[in-house]
């Protein structure tokens, strides 16, 4: 029980326990935008990378929001054809990141790799987002539970949707804050006191 209480006490005061739609700065975030079935990887506070990826067949098929990493697995399992993961023939391919659009559990949508790698940049899945193998393996890495994932159609460049978002105006501010101290530090005529 003690234990119990422990982790429940740990997993709340997290940095990385959802505590809202915005990311905490410096924190990872993902953005899929739709309109151009692209997804940029967000961390300590920059974009670091910009995937293609595949999304929903239908607009609605993917839902847009800002939803939770909650469950992560390797060579997943796909249920609703009892394909074992690794298999070939698995169209979910070597890793899945469920997240909790909808209400659901992280087990109905997912950011996860493909079986079909010409899939890439297409309006061809059931909502999930595919990405290529290295692609998703790369981001499955560096990527914890509780990694915020939001999901838009726009015309808004990645720079300006993190922005929006809070992901990267943190760095930008504290930039501009060491800077604006250089001049004091600099200057060779240091006030005095007359009595000195």
């Amino acid at each position: 029980m003690p234990y119990l209480l422990s982790l429940l006490l740990c997993l709340s005061l997290s940095p990385i326990w959802p505590l809202g739609d915005n990311p905490r700065a410096g924190d990872p975030f993902i953005i899929v935008n739709k309109a151009t079935n692209k997804l940029a990887y967000i961390d300590d506070g920059k974009i670091q990378k910009v995937f293609p990826v595949a999304t929903g067949k239908t607009n609605e098929l993917t839902p847009e929001g800002t939803f939770d990493i909650v469950l992560k697995a390797k060579d997943p399992y796909y249920i609703a054809k009892d394909i074992p993961g690794g298999s070939p023939k698995n169209p979910l391919g070597s890793r899945w990141m469920g997240f909790n659009a909808k209400g659901t559990d992280g087990s109905k949508y997912g950011i996860h790799g493909t079986n079909q790698p010409s899939s890439i940049g297409k309006y061809i899945s059931q909502g999930c987002i595919r990405m290529k193998k290295q692609d998703v393996e790369y981001l499955f890495d560096r990527i914890p539970i509780g990694t915020k994932v939001w999901i838009v159609k726009s015309k808004k460049s990645f720079q300006q949707l993190a922005k929006e978002k809070g992901a990267i105006a943190f760095r930008e501010v504290n930039e501009k804050l060491a800077f604006s101290f250089i001049p004091l530090f600099a200057s060779s005529k240091i006030p005095t006191s007359k009595f000195g």
